[in-house]
């Protein structure tokens, strides 16, 4: 990505998908260019949360939602160290940010930061198309970086696919740290960080845990030398297909039957290491209002998404596994994409959505309960 200083609000910008559609609008944060996956997120609110989500790492969103930017960015609501998107789209970005916790506006936030931008153009057009052929590649330029159209088209389609891509190492961190317990600590949890979010350790620690984060490359030994009541795996990006080093390790924690909690990414290790496949969805789940059934309970939850590949396991039978049994226990209402597996015969399960939604809805917050739950069994 190439970009330059804020420049332009007025710089004419271009949105080119890999199979010719073009939207023409204007500059929106940085200018310059860049190049990404576009997706497309249905949440109405949480923007903060969603640019410094890891698991968007390279991908251009799109905001499904017209207006954003109203309540600006602040200093508390940061979910990383940064703003991982690649690109950001909106409709109509806030000329003037109205919240008593802003400090500066979205657009600033992105110029600060080099995340270029492109504003003013038809995005349910653009939704719609992205749901019609599926999420693409993409690339948005502005500024001295627009060219002959027929260029940036082959340009972009130069760019690297999301299918095959391995890219939950660069996001993780590269050193351990630990969130401390709030209040009394009960319990200690090693979390794998495949791309993190930091609300995630949080919600841990005010369950009494103390969460050591460690980097992606992590090796078994490390993780037991904490000493850890249960282990967990985070979200990331990118495609589950290329994570044998994180489904190794998830083996050997099943072989010792640790109490194991997974999320999104750490959903597809759970189900790589049970033996299901991975697939990518035409155009994934994103955004914080996607309806998630408990099949466990018939409980139906509002939840919180951010994936564009799936697990591929049966969702009407028990599956014989190397480590017992396992269902399907959470299932998408609107396509019946898996969302949840859990071991039968061991404390081990996973959710493909986030439970920690800093952004809200908190309907699946008790996850982390369940695998309080689970650390309580085994330690009686």
């Amino acid at each position: 990505m190439t970009t330059s200083t804020r420049g332009a609000a007025k710089a004419p910008a271009v949105l080119v998908l890999e199979d010719g559609r073009i939207f023409r609008g204007r500059a929106y944060g940085a200018v310059g260019e860049t190049f990404g996956e576009a997706v497309f997120s249905t949440g109405m609110t949480g923007y903060q949360e969603t640019l410094t989500d890891p698991s968007y790492d390279r991908q251009i969103v799109v905001a499904t939602a017209p207006q954003i930017g109203n309540t600006g960015w602040n200093d508390e609501d940061d979910e990383s160290g940064r703003i991982w998107v690649s690109g950001y789209v909106v409709r109509d970005p806030a000329r003037v940010p109205s919240n008593w916790r802003s400090t500066r506006s979205l657009d600033d936030a992105l110029v600060g930061q080099g995340v270029v931008g492109i504003c003013g153009i038809d995005t349910r057009a653009l939704t719609r198309h992205l749901r019609e052929r599926g999420s693409m590649r993409a690339g948005i330029f502005s500024g001295e970086a627009i060219a002959a159209e027929p260029e940036l088209l082959a340009r972009v389609q130069a760019q690297p696919h999301m299918k095959g891509a391995s890219l939950y190492e660069e996001v993780a961190t590269r050193e351990a740290y630990v969130v401390p317990a709030v209040g009394e600590k009960r319990f200690t949890v090693a979390a794998i960080d495949l791309g993190i979010k930091g609300m995630t350790p949080h919600r841990m620690a005010e369950r009494g845990i103390e969460v050591h984060v460690l980097p992606a490359t992590a090796t078994a030994d490390e993780v037991y030398a904490v000493g850890p009541d249960g282990v967990f795996f985070s979200n990331g990006p990118g495609d589950p297909a290329t994570a044998d080093g994180p489904v190794a390790l998830m083996t050997e924690v099943l072989e010792r039957r640790t109490p194991l909690f997974g999320i999104c990414f750490g959903n597809q290790i759970l189900g790589r290491a049970l033996g299901f496949g991975t697939y990518k969805l035409k155009y994934g789940h994103r955004g914080i209002n996607q309806p998630v059934q408990d099949r466990t309970t018939g409980k139906v939850e509002v939840t919180a998404h951010n994936h564009g590949f799936a697990v591929d396991a049966p969702l009407d039978k028990v599956s014989d596994t190397a480590f017992g049994r396992a269902e399907v226990s959470h299932v998408c209402l609107n396509d019946d994409v898996v969302e949840g597996l859990q071991l039968l015969d061991q404390p081990a399960f996973s959710v493909q959505y986030h439970p920690e939604a800093a952004a809200g809805p908190h309907d699946a917050a008790y996850l982390f309960d369940r695998f309080v739950s689970l650390m309580e069994g085994q330690r009686a």
